[in-house]
C-alpha cells in the first residue's frame, strides 16, 4: 500500500511539474519566450491567410458587374409559372363554397396591384408594340435606370378583376394568370413575331404503354391579351437593379366550360420562333402543368 501511495505522489508531482516547473519557469513544457515566439508565428500566419482571402475577394469583386451577372446558368428556354398559387400546382374549388376560392381571389388581387393602370402610367412608358425596347449603354456610360413599358391591368379584360371582381371563380369559369420567368437579355421573338401561350389537355401516363389526355374535359378557352401573346416591347429585360420598375407581361387564360367534379390536367406552353421547345430532359422549360378541379353545388 505504501508503495502505491508513493507512486501516486510521484505521478501527481510529475504532472504538476509539467504544468508549471518553478525551477525552469516552464509552463506546459515551454518558457515564456518559447510561448511568445509560437504565438507570434501563428498570429502572422493567420493574418497572412486572412489577407490573402481579402485580396482574392477584392480582385474577384472587381470583375463583377453590379447590373448584370457574369454567368447565367438558367435554361435557354425559361420556365413558366401560374397565379393564383395552389398547393403543388393544383387549383381546386367549389363554386357554391365561397371560402374555397376566396383565397385564390385575394392572391390575384395582391399579385395584380402593381399592374393598376394609374400606377403604370406614373412609373412606366407607353411603348411602341411589336418591337424590342432596346436601351443600350453608351460605351462606359451606364444608361441607368432603364425605363420599362406599361402592362396595364385592363389589358387582361375579363381576367383583370375589374369587370368581375371574382375572376370567374364564382361562376365556375376560373382565370389563371401565366408569367414567363425573367432572363436578362433574352430576345424571345424575331421578325416582329411575339411569343404566345397556348393551353390544352396534358398527356399523362396511366400504365406502362397506356396514355391519356383530358381534351374532352377542358372546354373552350379565352386568352387575354388577345392570342395570349407576350409582346416584344417588354424585352429585353436588363435586370432588377438596372430596370427597377420593370413589370412582367402576363397572359390570362379563362376556362369557359371546364368539366365539373373531375380532375382536369392542363399544360400551357410558350411558342416562339427563337426559343427552343422543352424536351423530356427539360420538362419545365417553356411550359407549366397544373391540375384544375371545379366542383358544382352537389360536390
Amino acid at each position: 500500500m505504501s508503495g502505491s501511495k508513493e507512486e501516486d505522489r510521484k505521478g501527481s508531482g510529475e504532472w504538476r511539474e509539467f504544468f508549471w516547473n518553478p525551477r525552469t519557469h516552464e509552463l506546459l513544457g515551454r518558457t515564456a519566450t518559447s510561448w511568445g515566439l509560437i504565438l507570434l508565428f501563428y498570429l502572422i500566419f493567420y493574418l497572412f491567410l486572412a489577407g490573402m482571402f481579402v485580396l482574392t475577394m477584392y480582385v474577384m469583386l472587381l470583375t463583377l458587374d453590379d447590373y448584370k451577372p457574369t454567368w447565367q446558368d438558367r435554361l435557354a428556354t425559361p420556365g413558366m409559372m401560374i397565379r393564383p398559387k395552389g398547393e403543388q400546382l393544383e387549383i381546386s374549388f367549389s363554386v357554391s363554397e365561397t371560402e374555397s376560392w376566396d383565397g385564390f381571389v385575394q392572391n390575384l388581387n395582391t399579385f395584380l396591384a402593381p399592374y393598376n393602370d394609374s400606377y403604370q402610367v406614373q412609373t412606366n412608358d407607353n411603348c411602341v408594340p411589336d418591337q424590342y425596347f432596346i436601351q443600350e449603354d453608351s460605351g462606359e456610360v451606364r444608361n441607368n435606370p432603364k425605363r420599362s413599358c406599361q402592362f396595364n391591368r385592363t389589358m387582361l379584360e375579363d381576367c383583370s378583376g375589374l369587370t368581375d371582381r371574382f375572376y370567374g371563380y364564382s361562376r365556375g369559369q376560373p382565370c389563371i394568370l401565366i408569367k414567363l420567368n425573367r432572363v436578362i437579355g433574352m430576345l424571345p421573338g424575331k421578325e416582329g413575331q411575339s411569343p404566345y401561350v397556348s393551353c390544352g389537355a396534358k398527356r399523362y401516363k396511366l400504365g406502362p404503354d397506356e396514355w391519356k389526355e383530358d381534351s374532352d374535359k377542358i372546354g373552350p378557352l379565352a386568352y387575354f391579351p388577345a392570342n395570349g401573346t407576350f409582346n416584344l416591347m417588354y424585352y429585353p429585360y436588363y435586370g432588377k437593379r438596372a430596370q427597377v420598375n420593370y413589370t412582367q407581361p402576363l397572359v390570362a387564360v379563362k376556362f369557359l366550360n371546364v368539366s365539373l367534379n373531375t380532375d382536369v390536367n392542363v399544360e400551357c406552353k410558350i411558342t416562339s420562333n427563337t426559343l427552343a421547345a422543352g424536351g423530356e430532359r427539360d420538362k419545365f422549360a417553356g411550359r407549366v402543368s397544373f391540375k384544375l378541379r371545379v366542383n358544382d353545388k352537389q360536390n
